[in-house]
């Protein structure tokens, strides 16, 4: 499906005026950031992680970027994602990384879809339903080699790996996933790395999948044959620590509702968290957590963590950020350069999505896949 036909039939978007809140995607940056990662792995083949929606900004829209592009082979959380991106995508390899369930076996040959299989509970339920369907539509078997979450044990892929090159078992990947990645210096790499590489070993002739986005950065002993990056490709800084590799995706816009004076020795907001040291003057942005900009990053007495920009220049975020409704201390702006309807900028603008996930204690992934459920949404670069 080409994507401007996609796109008004998948995406309901309220209109800018209806809104307080704009989020603008740049499509084109998504490209550019995969064609950044392939370059990265050189012989690899680079595919990419959609799940969440897109990581929250629209499964289709970054699909079908990412599929004109050249991308052939994508990773969604479940079959409802694998449906909808085979409506975009119809000649893509899709795995589907919460496994396979026997109720939903006919779903999988529906769609074309590949489940990742994440216990020997699940090879066993899949090696019945491949036999009684006849299909070869293929499977990833998923080995854990130290994030303890899902996977089959080494010692049970160990014991597996004679028959899966004497049985078909239609295995068409071997992965696994990286814990500590985003921290090159972590020793759990170098354990994970040398456990998936004795694992290819034994499962030779499959291809096999180890680095996300930060394994990437790794180096070659970690590309293998397949790389399944997803936070780097949304813009979301893969090597923290260093300079960001990746082009900025997303900006996220409220609208001024109001511009009021706060005496000295008034407070802002619920809880009262917030003092004016000053004579100040606030705007009220229609914006909140309720937008994706976390309730964490108020400001109060105690410390100021949130920021906006506005005309021109980074403006704090006072009081506690509500679910509607965001204050800022614009004292500093010259008068008249603001006014009701203006536009406050959370993030873009130099303000990454990387740095709102500092200012409240927490990671650029959660923050991404929260932004601007209810806001307009502009695409650009389609």
């Amino acid at each position: 499906m080409d994507l401007a036909e996609a796109l008004p039939q998948t995406i309901d978007t309220p209109s800018g005026p209806e809104t307080g809140g704009t989020l603008t995607i740049d499509l084109a940056a998504i490209e550019a950031n995969w064609r950044v990662l392939c370059r990265e792995i050189r012989t690899a083949e680079c595919a990419a992680v959609v799940k969440a929606n897109g990581y929250g900004l629209g499964l289709e829209a970054v699909v079908g970027k990412l599929d004109a592009a050249g991308c052939k082979t994508f990773f969604v959380a479940d079959l409802v994602e694998a449906r909808r991106l085979r409506a975009v995508a119809r000649d893509a390899v899709i795995y589907v990384l919460s496994g396979f369930l026997p109720e939903c076996g006919a779903a999988f040959i529906d769609i074309a879809a590949r489940p990742v299989i994440n216990s020997m509970t699940e090879l066993a339920e899949w090696d019945a339903f491949v036999a009684q369907r006849n299909w070869r539509g293929g499977a990833a078997l998923h080995v854990d080699t130290g994030m303890n979450r899902l996977g089959i044990p080494p010692e049970e892929a160990a014991a597996l790996a004679p028959r899966a090159q004497t049985e078909n078992h239609g295995i068409t990947l071997l992965m696994s996933h990286l814990a500590c990645a985003e921290t090159p210096a972590h020793p759990l790499n170098a354990v994970q790395i040398h456990a998936f590489t004795e694992m290819r070993g034994l499962f030779r002739g499959i291809p096999a999948s180890l680095a996300n986005s930060s394994g990437i950065f790794l180096g070659d002993s970690a590309h293998c044959d397949l790389a399944r990056p997803g936070a780097a490709l949304y813009g979301i800084n893969p090597t923290p620590g260093r300079p960001n590799p990746m082009q900025a995706v997303v900006q996220l816009t409220g609208r001024i509702l109001q511009i009021r004076n706060v005496e000295k020795g008034a407070t802002v907001g619920y809880g009262a968290t917030w003092t004016a040291k000053h004579a100040a003057r606030i705007a009220v942005a229609a914006l909140g957590y309720a937008d994706g900009v976390p309730r964490a990053a108020s400001g109060a007495d105690c410390g100021q963590l949130g920021v906006a920009h506005v005309a021109g220049k980074s403006c704090p975020i006072v009081g506690r950020i509500s679910m509607d409704l965001i204050c800022l201390d614009i004292s500093d702006l010259p008068d008249g350069v603001l006014h009701r309807g203006d536009a406050a900028t959370f993030i873009g603008d130099g303000i990454s999505i990387d740095d709102v996930a500092a200012a409240a204690g927490t990671i650029g992934y959660e923050v991404l896949t929260h932004v601007g459920p209810r806001c307009h949404r502009i695409y650009r670069g389609a």
